[in-house]
């Protein structure tokens, strides 16, 4: 492996021009056919094999048409203090909103809540349901702007006037200020890092580039292969922070060759051979962890897991091919500045902080050890209270009208109307139907924790009848699913007694069924995704501890920061703090989230850092010095990698959408944990305590497992001399410095290859 990547390394040095030629060319390609590509569409959310799902289906077949996935608003009503919305001023300011709601091209509909009985009992407040002919998101700047200036005049009337529903929708996320943010602190940590303009604009530079690729890989392939708007949306998020990761490996090692006094080819080329074996590798456990998505079930996620290990691949590729192009065309630039300006580019053997901490840590390892466990420990114990749900407008900002149109319902009819359960009877067969339908509706009536039942509506065909179910707590709430729970136990007895079934569905069927799912998929995940990166590790490093050490790492700092997602997102501790208004249930895929993303973060320090002090040990040094090599070589890249993606997942915090929140708080601290307690001070504690024993493998396993040489020892024992191909390039790289810069950039040439 490693000499395959360092003769890779050197010919993207030598044939730089053709490297950019063929990336430039893929991302016009790729550029161009998504320009040609119909416009995504959002996919339509679905889970097989859930009930509700299963329900759902059954509702478009007896259906047709009815289950259209046309957007929709509820607009509510509120009286002033003291009066009634019934009162006859106020309904004709109802009436006439309603009536300029039901005005515009795209509306299908708005219901008069005085003839739907949509007024509460007390009569302070109604609400009306606009129904619109086309999805939220091809909802035109006009129809929303018509709801919106509506809802100002009915507020004119003197009413309080609050809407909610999908078209309320602004198209969701941060809008890209959270990456613009993360970029600029990671442009600040490299620029820190390095000291060099042109060492911190290589991986970024390199990873937008990436990114490109892959963003226009992904649109210009959404027809056929029926991508969503939100497939790329992890795409971006791991494509950027692996692309930035990757260029820094290889670039610092680069630096670092450099120091030995190598030539510009030579280090690029055992800068990929070394770096960029790790790379590989890291890379492969990151693919591992998305496409291991697949195992939950969820068509959506799975599509956009391979869509997000496909930019994984994209970044590995540009970091083995088109940063040594670029480091090609400007040798010296990403060398410190004092190195480009005295020349001299001798090896620094010096402490730094890496060397000082490793030494601190390999003189106590056993209270450093104890110390990170019982930490993580105690921060993952809230894990075990973790409640999985989907918030919803519960969980928004009261500044928004869709909060405040939630809490005005649930004030005015309950809070279990904002989450109200369909049943679908299936009676198909029954001679009976209408009997048997009325025999269901009338025991799930008296089933505790439900306030009413509506009226069954039939098909054309009359075999089948949907009729909603309001229960008497929130869609979040546990009780709720106690409720869905006993319905559904209901079933047997009542199929028996009708001959007819029943299915439930809705919103709140559809999330408790799918936190379920996912809290069952969980494991099987989990065993999947760790069991095939320990095979991988162990191709690795040749080493049956360490990998296991670095699986059960990752599985503490995942514990530990679900347990601080619950902490604050759940229990409500330092909630405020973070602009959390209401708390609630942890959303379903968060876990799957954190699991997948993190797990190929992780590793990847774990790759660059280990593979440094394997490599230390292979070529002779003992296993203390081999820890302290690697984290004088390794220690200072690993940390600013980590700061730069705790930056790009902590901007995210600062969005108004609580799921989004949520998302980058848990990823900044799982990041946080993971980098800082287990990679920097559980595993040279672990490595201490073991000694040699750390690298041991039993001698048949060692026989069966393929040699890949990660860590450059075929580089060591047989370095390749000087070519007169290198040699011819170096000339050329000469005299494009001479044409460029002057003498000046020549003369710094001739220093470097002596």
């Amino acid at each position: 492996m490693a000499t395959f990547l360092y003769r890779v390394g050197r010919l993207a040095f030598r044939r730089r021009w053709y490297v950019a030629l063929v990336w430039a060319a893929v991302l016009a390609a790729v550029g161009l056919g998504a320009l040609k590509a119909p416009g995504a569409v959002d996919e339509e959310f679905s889970m097989p094999g859930i009930e509700s799902q299963k329900a759902f289906d059954l509702m478009e077949q007896r259906f047709p048409g009815a289950t259209a996935d046309g957007a929709t608003a509820r607009v509510v009503f509120v009286a002033p203090g003291g009066e009634k919305v019934t009162a006859t001023e106020n309904k004709k300011a109802v009436e006439a909103a309603v009536a300029e709601l039901g005005d515009g091209s795209q509306v299908a509909g708005a219901a008069d809540p005085f003839q739907a009985r949509a007024v509460s009992k007390d009569g302070t407040t109604a609400y009306s349901t606009v129904t619109y002919k086309v999805g939220a998101g091809e909802l035109t700047d006009a129809s929303k702007t018509h709801l919106e200036d509506t809802l100002a005049q009915a507020r004119d009337s003197g009413l309080t006037v609050e809407a909610s529903g999908s078209a309320m929708g602004d198209g969701g996320g941060p809008g890209g200020m959270a990456e613009v943010i993360g970029v600029a602190i990671a442009a600040v940590v490299l620029l820190v890092t390095f000291g060099s303009l042109a060492a911190a604009g290589l991986p970024l530079l390199t990873a937008v580039i990436g990114i490109g690729v892959s963003m226009a890989t992904i649109l210009a392939l959404s027809d056929a292969l029926g991508l969503s708007t939100t497939t790329g949306t992890l795409a971006m998020m791991l494509g950027l922070a692996v692309g930035i990761d990757y260029a820094l490996f290889v670039v610092s090692r680069y630096r670092e060759e450099r120091a030995k006094g190598r030539t510009p080819q030579e280090a690029t080329g055992l800068a990929v051979g070394t770096a960029g074996s790790a790379v590989v590798f890291a890379g492969l456990t990151v693919v591992i962890a998305l496409a291991g998505l697949a195992v939950v079930g969820i068509p959506m996620l799975t599509k956009m897991g391979l869509a997000a290990a496909g930019a994984v691949v994209v970044a590995v590729l540009i970091a083995l091919t088109f940063v040594p192009a670029f480091l090609g065309f400007w040798p010296n630039a990403v060398l410190p500045r004092q190195a480009r300006k005295s020349g001299r580019t001798g090896e620094d053997r010096h402490d730094n902080g890496g060397t000082r901490w490793a030494r601190f840590v390999l003189r106590r390892p056993l209270p450093v050890l104890l110390l990170g466990v019982v930490g993580l420990g105690a921060l993952a114990l809230p894990m075990t209270d973790l409640q999985l749900g989907m918030p919803g407008d519960e969980a928004k900002s009261t500044s928004t009208s869709e909060r405040r149109a939630y809490d005005a319902l649930a004030d005015a009819f309950g809070p279990g109307f904002n989450g109200p359960l369909t049943v679908v009877v299936d009676a198909k067969g029954d001679e009976d139907a209408k009997g048997a339908v009325s025999a269901i509706s009338d025991e799930i009536a008296g089933t505790k924790g439900v306030v009413s039942v509506s009226p069954a509506r039939f098909n054309d065909a009359g075999d089948t009848a949907v009729f909603s179910v309001v229960p008497s707590t929130a869609p979040t709430d546990e009780k709720t699913k106690d409720l869905v729970t006993t319905i559904r136990g209901e079933r047997d007895g009542v199929e028996a007694e009708t001959g007819a079934t029943f299915e439930v569905t809705g919103t709140t069927a559809m999330n408790i069924d799918i936190a379920d799912k996912v809290q069952a998929a969980l494991v099987p995940y989990l065993v999947v995704v760790v069991g095939l990166a320990i095979v991988l590790l162990l191709v690795v490093f040749r080493s049956l501890l360490v990998p296991l050490k670095a699986a059960l790492g990752f599985l503490l700092s995942v514990l530990a920061a679900l347990g601080a997602v619950v902490v604050v997102f759940q229990q409500g501790h330092g909630a405020e703090l973070l602009g959390v208004e209401q708390t609630g249930p942890i959303m379903s895929l968060m876990p799957i989230f954190l699991v997948g993303i993190v797990f190929g973060l992780a590793m990847d320090y774990e790759v660059f850092l280990v593979s440094r002090m394997r490599e230390a040990y292979v070529h002779g040094e003992s296993a203390h010095q081999a820890v302290m090599s690697g984290f004088r070589h390794s220690a200072r890249v690993v940390v600013a990698a980590a700061l730069i993606m705790i930056a790009v997942f902590a901007g995210f915090i600062g969005e108004s959408d609580s799921m989004i929140k949520m998302i980058g708080f848990g990823l900044a601290t799982a990041v946080l944990l993971d980098a800082f307690v287990v990679r920097m001070a559980i595993v040279p504690a672990v490595l201490a305590l073991l000694g040699g024993r750390a690298w041991w493998l039993p001698k048949w396993l060692d026989r069966i497992l393929p040699r890949v040489d990660v860590e450059g020892e075929a580089l060591s024992r047989g370095p390749e001399t000087e070519t007169e191909t290198e040699m011819d390039a170096d000339a050329e790289t000469k005299t494009e410095a001479e044409a460029s810069t002057g003498p000046a950039a020549a003369a710094d040439l001739d220093v470097a290859r002596t």
